[in-house]
């Protein structure tokens, strides 16, 4: 990873949303002893005075967003260092984490459930410490992807070695809410892959938006980042379908998918105007299409924005960026089509034909009265149309800057301003141009733009597969065997003694091999060898990866020297308990929490009905039930199965899908 200290624009932006978060973190504290305490007194004085503490509280936490959302449109930072003159294009910040300790949890179940020597393994957990450490601060290109993806996939290997279903083993994941610095801390692992799929998305905006847009190679580079950061979050919302925090949640995550396909889309027309427009009649009406594109996609993104729940999250002046955006570009198809009524009049050498059916894919009507031929060949019917259309142009121009006028962190970034500004001015020149002696008798309105593209802009889904990684933990065997969902017997020393040269057993299987087919009154089972035992060493040589033919020569090589075998057994796994997690509801109000597991695993006796205590520290609102933002699941206990209860709808968010 990138060094953590170094100065850099965007280090010190993610420094900042570290220190937000823990701001927040106290706040949520706070307001949750407050609300504590409000529910517990009696006494009119007290609760008067934690009324007014809340309010303050209230009021911190609103601002604290309102810095998070600041260094969420602190677009500038992310661009391309050479002067540009585009409108800035939003990347998705990282999300930030804790440190978490895997050792003590790691060798422990090493021990416990592998019975091997823990210690051999320090190395390989202090790699996978140092891999998540700096996954925490990734360079911004190929390599900082590629290493989050090595240790997603890492975490596969990790989750299926060490995170058995039935249980927790200890180890706690925290990871902060982007757009509300809320942090969500659990014991599964689920979260944890959730959270660096989505600084993989992250990183990969980043990326597009640090693109040089004033080359063709920049150009295509930045439409191919936002297209995989699209078919990133795109995966990470089909696979965690109930992630626990606001930003990856299902309706976000849609709406960041569309974000990004609407700046690759605007890339691409960026892209086609890169060596200038031609003033021609057909090139124009090409542009005309493809601008007009750009506009439609932005106002369905608008749209989605300003939609329950994600409104409440979203940050307000990507919002009005989106508004922005989708008024320009519109503008911009009414002012191509101005220019092809106005500049070029219909010459007896040209296809009359052809121009008539390109211009009739531009509208799904003409106005009243009109007709496009009679447009095409009356000189005052494409004036009267042409001014409509740079009318209406600037009526977008205008609203554009207006709505840019009244977000206070859109109207500082300069370069916004400059690009409407000028875009503006060039209509009012137009307009300005044609002559103004019939405006009193112009009744046209413009009709709208059809649009259409001849590029396709669609998800790219993560390449996992040409990443490679090696499993850490490749010593404790073949992961298909050894793994946290099945259990095993300690090892078992076996002495074995050749009588003329038979073994008394068969092997089977591929690695580590399977006895099979052993004879019952051999020495080997009276040595305590049993039919489908694994075999782990031979000879004190560990073969946990060996298939039958090498395990069969090593026993050959040995002659008739007596040879001592490691077994294992298999042992039936124990009956899946409930997970205990969090799950997001679509349909709650916003509310500041931190989720926290409970670890209580006490056994409850059978013949007392314990009350069900509440896996989680949660607030919501005054009317907790109403109003609160985590579900409370109720814990299953060992040993209560006898306890006839009431069946819950949650009574399925049990063992691996418990989260996601």
């Amino acid at each position: 990873g990138c060094n953590p200290l170094a100065e850099t624009g965007r280090s010190k932006l993610q420094n900042q949303r570290a220190v937000l978060n823990q701001q927040i973190l106290r706040a949520v504290r706070m307001r949750a002893g407050a609300e504590n305490l409000l529910r517990a007194t009696t006494n009119n004085k007290v609760r008067e005075q934690v009324l007014l503490e809340l309010s303050f509280v209230n009021s911190d936490l609103q601002i604290l967003k309102e810095e998070l959302e600041g260094l969420n449109i602190s677009v500038e930072v992310y661009q391309n260092a050479e002067e540009t003159f585009s409108i800035p294009l939003v990347p998705l910040g990282l999300k930030e984490t804790k440190d978490v300790d895997f050792t003590l949890p790691l060798k422990d179940f090493i021990l416990e459930h592998y019975s091997q020597d823990s210690s051999e393994y320090e190395d390989e957990i202090a790699d996978l410490m140092d891999l998540r450490q700096a996954c925490r601060t990734p360079s911004r290109d190929e390599a900082g992807i590629e290493m989050l993806m090595s240790y997603f996939l890492q975490l596969g290997y990790v989750e299926n070695r060490f995170f058995p279903p039935t249980r927790h083993i200890g180890v706690l994941f925290t990871w902060y809410d982007s757009f509300t610095g809320v942090p969500v801390c659990q014991q599964n692992l689920l979260l944890e892959k959730a959270s660096v799929l989505f600084n993989i998305g992250a990183l990969y905006t980043q990326i597009g938006t640090r693109c040089n847009r004033q080359t063709q190679a920049g150009l295509e580079n930045a439409v191919d980042a936002f297209q995989k950061a699209a078919g990133v979050l795109s995966y990470l919302k089909e696979t965690f379908t109930h992630t626990p925090s606001y930003d990856m949640s299902p309706a976000m995550l849609n709406v960041l998918v569309k974000m990004m396909l609407a700046q690759a889309r605007e890339c691409v027309f960026e892209q086609i105007g890169l060596s200038g427009i031609r003033n021609e009649f057909f090139t124009l009406v090409k542009m005309t299409q493809e601008v007009a594109k750009v506009g439609e996609v932005y106002m369905l993104v608008n749209t989605a924005m300003n939609q329950e729940p994600v409104k409440e999250n979203i940050p307000y002046s990507w919002s009005k960026l989106a508004q922005i955006k989708s008024d320009h570009y519109k503008a911009l198809a009414h002012y191509f089509i101005a220019t092809i009524l106005c500049d070029h009049e219909l010459q007896p050498g040209d296809d009359e034909d052809q121009q008539e059916k390109a211009l009739s894919q531009l509208y799904d009507h003409v106005p009243e009265g009109l007709m496009v031929l009679a447009v095409l060949k009356d000189k005052v019917q494409r004036k009267q149309l042409g001014k409509a259309h740079l009318r209406k142009a600037i009526v977008y121009h205008e609203e554009a800057l207006r709505v840019c006028g009244l977000c206070k962190k859109l109207r500082n970034i300069e370069v916004l301003q400059e690009v409407l500004t000028a875009a503006h001015k060039r209509s009012l020149l137009k307009y300005a141009q044609q002559e103004t002696e019939d405006d009193f008798l112009s009744l046209i309105q413009a009709p709208d733009i059809l649009s259409k593209t001849e590029h396709k802009i669609e998800t790219i889904a993560p390449q996992f597969s040409k990443v490679k990684v090696k499993d850490f933990f490749h010593k404790l065997g073949p992961l298909t065997v050894f793994s946290a969902k099945q259990r095993w017997t300690a090892p078992r020393t076996i002495c074995l003694h050749h009588e003329a040269g038979e073994l008394g057993f068969s092997l089977k299987g591929g690695s580590p091999v399977q006895v099979y087919c052993l004879d019952p009154v051999c020495p080997a089972a009276s040595a305590g060898l049993k039919e489908g035992d694994y075999i782990v060493s031979v000879g004190g040589m560990d073969c946990k990866w060996l298939g039958v033919n090498e395990v069969l020569e090593k026993l050959k090589s040995v002659g008739k020297q007596p040879l001592e075998l490691e077994v294992i057994s298999c042992q039936d796994t124990a009956a899946s308990l409930h997970s205990k997690s969090a799950t997001y509801s679509m349909g709650m109000q916003k509310t500041y929490s931190l989720i926290c597991l409970a670890m209580d695993e006490d056994k409850i006796d059978q013949t007392k009905k314990a009350p069900l205590k509440l896996p989680f520290l949660s607030w919501g609102t005054k009317n907790r039930q109403k109003a609160a933002s985590t579900l409370c699941l109720p814990s299953a206990v060992a040993g209560s199965s006898q306890i006839k209860k009431k069946p819950s709808p949650f009574t399925l968010l049990n063992t691996e899908s418990s989260l996601y």
